[in-house]
């Protein structure tokens, strides 16, 4: 597809609605306003991707490099189909072909940088006047590409915070966080598009994932290389159909070889509740107690119903003993373990546990937080992180939108902005260009700035005229994010 059609159809005759003598549009992304409690920072992740992916590689492949003529054709037929009668027109559509590349510069700041909310993260203009249009024309797909990992690097960094701060109170394994939060979501994502994009900004902060394609994806568009370095991981793991296949009434011998033939050394997870986890806690792990201590490698018990946090940390209110314990304290009775320097229990090495289902924020929290009560270091548990917490979110969680905020007409600088009277502020926007300052370690905006003072500051111009300019990479933006 010709990808000027990556638009809102109002876009297409946009540059006839401007003034007569219109020659620059100088736009901003930002994110305007935070609809999660506790968070008024958002880390900014993903325009490397869409520079890459869709002002360089989309439109050489499927503009410039096609004929002037097919290009013309096919875009005078769908505007046509689409509007009905109209005058938008071909020829500027041909003058960019003519051109060979897209006239435009985006500046930004870092990715991995968290952005507090009212800070462009982006400025966008054109390079040549003949081509103003074309700003806000990318608005459209600018802000599909970018809102959804923007969302999800910042929420997996909510987790790591939560992790972080429960394994330095109680775990003698702090490095074990890396593996804590386990990308878990990319079956229910819209696409296969949004689940790879959401699983790389989930690896900012973790190295756990099931969504293989990401790896491949961060080594494309973020120079990450999986030889070298860990980019992202997972371990042998079962399903339910493994598990009913090896039928009820087998459900032990299941266990047994799963842990003694087919994975006797290195870490398997097992899914434990397809019929009775209660039974799995107390029947037949301490039947399989030796076998699974002599492994050399971890048999991570995988309860997947019920509330997470009952589960694993045990209902005071439970109607049997093991309901009121929990995942975490059974397998303590079986296997034991250590207790460490601060005075929590760690399991043995041999032994271990993952949640995959229904994890949120808040029960993140609560699961660490009721371990730390009954003794346990927060590092017994890894939470499956899933669609629920990366999916059930939109472009207005954090308010992202792409406005215009200054334009010259006739030779003459426009200083513009929105604010609208039925607003309660959030749709304010900044005025005339733009600068931001980094004040003790903070982004802060500047706004009505000259384009000398625009040329300072913390925004960095990443895309020029057909090239980027500054090609980040996976490790950096890590080490970002994690700072």
């Amino acid at each position: 597809m010709n990808p000027l059609l990556y638009t809102d159809g109002y876009k297409v005759d946009h540059r006839r609605q401007y003034p007569e003598g219109t020659t620059l549009v100088y736009s901003n992304w930002t994110p305007r306003k935070s609809r999660i409690e506790g968070i008024d920072e958002v880390v900014f992740f993903g325009l490397q991707y869409f520079i890459k992916k869709y002002m360089i590689e989309d439109f050489n492949t499927n503009f410039f490099n096609k004929p002037k003529a097919e290009i013309c054709k096919r875009y005078t037929r769908r505007v046509n189909n689409y509007l009905g009668p109209n005058q938008v027109g071909i020829e500027h559509i041909e003058a960019l072909h003519d051109l060979g590349y897209l006239p435009m510069v985006i500046k930004a700041l870092p990715e991995g940088a968290q952005v507090p909310i009212r800070v462009p993260m982006v400025t966008m203009y054109n390079t040549k006047a003949e081509f103003f249009w074309l700003t806000n024309y990318f608005e459209t797909l600018l802000s599909t590409t970018l809102w959804m990992p923007c969302n999800s690097a910042t929420i997996a960094k909510q987790y790591r915070k939560i992790l972080d701060d429960y394994a330095a109170q109680t775990s003698s394994m702090p490095e074990f966080v890396d593996w804590q939060g386990h990308d878990f979501s990319m079956r229910g994502m819209a696409g296969l598009e949004a689940a790879v994009m959401s699983s790389a900004a989930h690896l900012l902060s973790f190295t756990g994932t099931d969504t293989i394609p990401t790896i491949d994806f961060l080594e494309t568009y973020y120079n990450a290389n999986s030889d070298t370095d860990l980019v992202g991981g997972s371990v042998a793991a079962t399903e339910h159909s493994v598990m009913c296949m090896g039928t009820n009434l087998g459900e032990q011998e299941t266990f047994k070889r799963l842990i003694t033939e087919v994975y006797p050394n290195g870490i398997v997870s097992i899914v434990s509740d397809t019929w009775d986890l209660w039974k799995v806690l107390t029947e037949y792990l301490p039947n399989l107690k030796n076998e699974v201590l002599a492994r050399d490698g971890k048999v991570v018990i995988r309860p997947d119903s019920g509330d997470p946090v009952d589960i694993i940390c045990g209902n005071i209110d439970g109607k049997t003993s093991e309901e009121k314990k929990g995942v975490i304290e059974l397998l303590w009775d079986i296997f034991g373990g250590t207790t460490n320097s601060k005075g929590y229990k760690e399991l043995d090495s041999h032994i271990g546990a993952i949640y995959g289902d229904s994890i949120t924020l808040d029960r993140a929290t609560q699961i660490c937080e009721r371990l730390k009560q009954k003794g346990f270091a927060s590092t017994n548990v890894v939470l499956g992180i899933g669609s629920f917490t990366y999916q059930y979110n939109t472009r207005d969680t954090f308010g992202f939108a792409m406005k215009a905020t200054y334009g010259e007409v006739n030779g003459e600088g426009r200083e513009i902005y929105k604010d609208p009277i039925t607003d309660d502020g959030t749709k304010k926007s900044a005025k005339g260009l733009i600068k931001i300052e980094l004040q003790n370690g903070t982004y802060k905006l500047v706004d009505q700035v000259s384009w000398e003072e625009e040329h300072k500051g913390e925004l960095r111009e990443v895309y020029r005229d057909g090239k980027l300019v500054l090609d980040a990479s996976l490790a950096n933006i890590r080490k970002r994010v994690k700072s």
